[in-house]
């Protein structure tokens, strides 16, 4: 298959945040693709803890100025973007002074997990899809990872599914071992409603946390990436019984050609 155009949106990225699995997938998947003579744009937010003046952010003013709405609030989008100077990879980052700045990703100092990273999941998906069609980029793919990004799908086929760009792409979702106990607010199917999401596809929020998040992913996506040897047993089971797609992203092989073979899988269907 010719050339494809790819959209990463994910939780974190190496050298932006601390070295781990997800971020280390996330900074080396993108430019194993683009090097494959694929285009593609990558998303992360950004949060309190990426040192803009060490990393050389800057804000990118015909892209920022937008309101994304919660509930009843109007909350102002902020777009950066920094370049990985050596392999030519440019990320934006969705910034806000409401959900983004403080020093911290999803817990406090003590290990609290903040009250609104709903809102914040809600402001991230919104955020990125948002400045794509800012961009008027049409992917072929997007592909999410982690829970973060876990609304995009929903998103893009409900409240974006009439969207000239968001119509013939694939979803892919990755799922990893980054599971919380924590509930999200009681009010989190309400929150989703209102950005316009139909009432009958939030019947898993009736109890909001990690497995509906996840479950809501799988539901709306094309095909699936197990991302981790230990993703949540639930999870993973019901990706299994999906009957959609599914890779199991290996560390050990060339996850890289693994992975373009799965898109091109995906879109000849």
């Amino acid at each position: 298959m010719g050339k494809k155009r790819v959209l990463y949106i994910t939780p974190g990225i190496f050298p932006y945040m601390a070295e781990d699995y997800i971020t280390h997938v996330c900074r080396y998947l993108p430019q194993g693709i683009q090097e494959m003579d694929n285009e593609i744009r990558t998303f992360m937010p950004k949060y309190g803890v990426v040192n803009e003046r060490k990393n050389l952010l800057h804000e990118v003013i015909r892209l920022s100025g937008q309101n994304i709405i919660i509930e009843d609030t109007d909350h102002p989008l902020i777009i950066k973007v920094a370049s990985l100077q050596a392999v030519r990879m440019q990320i934006y980052f969705i910034d806000s002074e409401d959900f983004f700045k403080r020093k911290a990703v999803f817990r406090d100092a003590d290990g609290k997990f903040f009250e609104d990273n709903d809102s914040r999941a809600i402001f991230f998906a919104k955020g990125v899809i948002e400045t794509v069609r800012k961009l008027c980029w049409t992917p072929d793919v997007i592909h999410c990872h982690g829970w973060i990004t876990a609304l995009v799908p929903i998103f893009i086929k409900t409240c974006y599914k009439d969207n000239p760009l968001f119509q013939d792409l694939k979803i892919v979702f990755s799922a990893y071992n980054d599971d919380f106990s924590e509930k999200f607010s009681p009010d989190f199917a309400k929150k989703l409603k209102l950005t316009g999401i139909p009432k009958e596809s939030l019947a898993k929020f009736r109890t909001p946390g990690y497995d509906a998040l996840l479950k809501t992913a799988i539901d709306y996506s094309d095909g699936l990436v197990l991302g981790h040897p230990d993703v949540k047993a639930t999870v993973q089971s019901y990706m299994e019984k999906s009957e959609l797609p599914l890779l199991k992203h290996d560390e050990n092989g060339n996850y890289v050609e693994q992975y373009n073979a799965f898109y091109d899988q995906l879109i000849a269907q």
